[in-house]
């Protein structure tokens, strides 16, 4: 998969508490119902793409990440996706 700069990616991110917050999605209780492992959807965009297979996100608060282009939790927002979800995404122009 080939990534743009610009381009709106949704990360699928696994997580783990005791306690799953609202916006958690495939919620399971690990081996003694003590913890839940669950993944919750990062809504970023791509701020550059790397000759080492690599990609640079940008989150809406600001932070980067370098995440590998063929990683199965990373994929770009469909445009129904993009349009129900835009004020969750980064705005390019204010950072």
């Amino acid at each position: 998969m080939s990534f743009q700069i610009g381009d709106p990616v949704i990360y699928r991110k696994p997580k783990s508490s005791t306690c799953p917050g609202p916006r958690a999605r495939q919620v399971y209780p690990l081996e003694h119902g003590e913890t839940y492992h669950y993944v919750v959807d990062k809504f970023w965009k791509v701020i550059g793409v790397n000759d080492d297979n690599t990609v640079d996100v940008v989150t809406r608060t600001g932070k980067t990440h370098r995440l590998e282009q063929g990683d199965p939790n990373l994929h770009k927002a469909r445009f129904l996706t993009y349009l129900v979800f835009r004020k969750r995404f980064p705005d390019l122009e204010v950072l």
